[in-house]
């Protein structure tokens, strides 16, 4: 993983180093912390300058700093990870490769045909010195953040990046539009004093649609929020990207997720385990869950074997159990999805490597109002410096420290479960279940200092709290239990497994039931379309900045292209059912896949935001809906922090 920028000027009369902001560059050095280089690329007879940046987290083959410039004067710089589509030898570097293939292609179609090629996500930036021009882009799903910004003020500048800094000023940063790839014509803006920028999008290879539909209604999206002075354009040519999934199937079954052979009426009511073991009793749905478990599990297997694992090659000899350390982090709540993904990362991670699940845990109100008027302190809450007052956990049970008992939150607790059922799938395996505590003093001080200029360009409170939530986790600073002590530790893991997109494609969320109440099986299809259509700008690049920001990589075992694929080839009521309760019917295929392998009561457990399970939501104003823009993201003066 990287974190990229460029900045482009049509004139000379600023140094194009004025238009690089200094914060934007101490982000970008925290997304990649072992190599930074800059590249300033100018032509003959051609005023425009080009400044590139890059700053390299390495995660596979050699260390490849960026950007990468050949003997053509092509410069590229790469976010992203080749999982599959595009062969990556054991000890290549992806960003070389597919640099090598980029300076193979002769024509915009043999450009389309190999990012149409590449299974895993991507941003990327790339200028193509024989033609004046500059490429970039993402991902299908937008897995890989990556910004722009033009103001239109004259000799402006127009820049990409994959993180900034908050601005209250009228030159807003915004995502760029998972909708295909863009190229500027440098040679013809510079002629024109203006932005122009060609689309490429991205289209179904078995749609019916007719190309022009697609291009009127992508145009639409993407134009619909850029300042006037930008103008996006259809390619001549009506080329388009493959997209990487096939579409989602929409047809709706008379039969409902019933067990034949059993009394429905006795199962549907009841979640339990048991109810999931008379599914599993049928052998269609035995079948399905078996291909499912393939898929998913071949997805987790990609993301945390395509690792550099440095004391593999550097050493023969082979650490203790003791001293490896853990290359592998889950942002784990207990619930079914983070529990499903534990399960089979624990299938392909050394044996002798730990794997840390991340569990963060935000002050229970009620404490923290006790911590403020407190003045008791033990020496171990000194010590911790995270702790809260005696007074305010006198209710613990004892296995616990009295001392943590103000962040038992719901997910700290379902959480401990969890474990308890991972230790018993693998007791050989070393689970680092790290619980990470969080006072409404340090969730302030980040937030001013750090999160909010992650979280940027997305404003809402419900951005606030999901931000906040992961950005503490996936730091992975808390506490290990050390023969029943806690002992203070931070994951060293550089690559975090997240279950993002499960909600989104098996009927997850509350709203899904509200859908499907008022609008049957055909709304909620819809609805479900819909998520992954708008989970890049809602979700992707956001977590994408917010993990980064720890020299950390997400990787996303949920939207694995061929996991998605297989999703979208079913229909709704082989992935949900929800006309059976919660617990049982949202997630229902994840749910059986869960129970096929191994796991118990998490395989029920009813959904739980990370908002609500973590307990930050509480900390909040209760009069606050999740839409609302959220006022604590503004930037402060130090003095009023």
């Amino acid at each position: 993983m990287c974190g990229i920028c460029c900045i482009v000027t049509l004139c000379s009369q600023h140094a194009i180093h004025d238009f690089f902001n200094e914060d934007i560059l101490c982000h970008l050095r925290r997304r990649g912390p072992d190599s930074s280089q800059q590249l300033i690329k100018t032509v003959p007879d051609l005023p425009y300058q080009c400044l590139f940046s890059g700053h390299v987290l390495h995660l596979r083959g050699l260390v490849t700093p960026q950007p990468l410039q050949n003997a053509n004067s092509n410069i590229f710089l790469w976010n992203g990870e080749i999982f599959n589509g595009v062969h990556v030898g054991d000890l290549e570097n992806d960003t070389e490769v597919m640099f090598h293939h980029l300076a193979l292609c002769s024509s915009e179609e043999d450009m389309l045909s190999l990012f149409s090629s590449v299974r895993g996500p991507w941003s990327f930036i790339y200028y193509q010195a024989s033609r004046h021009s500059l490429w970039f882009g993402r991902d299908y799903f937008g897995r890989r953040s990556l910004l722009w910004q033009c103001n239109n003020e004259v000799n402006s500048a127009f820049c990409l990046t994959s993180v900034s800094a908050y601005s209250e000023s009228d030159h807003q940063w915004q995502e760029v539009p998972a909708s295909g790839i863009f190229k500027i014509d440098l040679k013809a803006c510079t002629a024109t004093k203006s932005w122009s920028l060609t689309l490429f999008p991205w289209k179904y290879s078995c749609t019916e649609k007719a190309v022009e539909e697609i291009f009127i209604n992508v145009l639409d999206q993407v134009s619909k929020d850029l300042p006037n002075h930008m103008r996006v354009v259809m390619n001549e040519s009506k080329l388009c990207l493959r997209a990487p999934v096939i579409p989602l199937n929409k047809t709706i079954s008379e039969a409902s997720g019933q067990c034949p052979g059993t009394n429905i009426s006795n199962i549907t009511h009841m979640v339990s385990v048991e109810t999931l073991q008379a599914f599993l009793a049928e052998e269609h749905k035995k079948k399905l869950v078996c291909q499912f478990i393939d898929v998913l599990n071949e997805a987790v297997k990609r993301r945390v074997l395509y690792l550099y694992r440095a004391e593999d090659r550097e050493t023969r000899e082979v650490p203790s159990m003791s001293s490896r350390k853990a290359h592998i982090a889950v942002l784990f709540s207990g619930g079914i999805d983070s529990m499903v993904i534990a399960a089979l990362a624990d299938k392909h991670v050394p044996l002798e490597e730990p794997i840390d699940l991340l569990n963060v845990a935000f002050m229970l109100k009620e404490q923290a109002k006790q911590k403020g008027t407190s003045k008791n302190h033990t020496s171990r809450e000194v010590q911790f410096d995270l702790l809260c007052s005696q007074e305010s956990c006198q209710d613990l049970d004892a296995k616990t420290p009295a001392c943590f008992s103000c962040f038992d939150v719901p997910d700290r607790i379902t959480s401990r479960a969890g474990l308890k059922e991972l230790e018993a799938i693998n007791p050989s395996r070393i689970w680092n279940f790290v619980e990470i505590n969080v006072t409404p003093e340090e969730l302030k001080k980040m937030r001013q200092q750090r999160i909010n200029h992650l979280i940027y360009p997305l404003n809402t409170v419900l951005d606030d709290s999901i931000g906040c939530a992961i950005w503490f986790a996936s730091r992975g600073e808390g506490f290990i239990s050390n023969q029943g002590e806690p002992k203070p530790y931070r994951s060293p893991a550089k690559v975090v497994l997240t279950g993002i997109g499960a909600d989104e494609q098996l009927a997850g969320y509350s709203r899904h039931r509200v859908c499907f109440r008022k609008y049957g099986f055909k709304g909620l299809n819809e609805e479900l379309e819909m998520e992954l259509d708008r989970i890049s700008s809602r979700n992707l690049g956001r977590d994408d900045r917010i993990i980064g920001d720890h020299g950390k990589e997400a990787r996303f075992p949920f939207l694995d292209e061929d996991v998605v694929s297989f999703l979208n080839s079913l229909p709704i009521l082989e992935k949900a059912d929800l006309t059976l309760p919660r617990g049982i019917g949202e997630k229902l295929l994840l749910r059986l896949a869960a129970k096929e392998f191994g796991l118990t009561a998490s395989a029920v457990l009813p959904k739980r935001a990370v908002q609500f399970g973590s307990r930050i939501a509480k900390l909040e104003s209760n009069s606050e809906k999740a839409s609302d823009t959220c006022s604590r993201l503004k930037s402060f003066s130090v003095d009023e922090l």
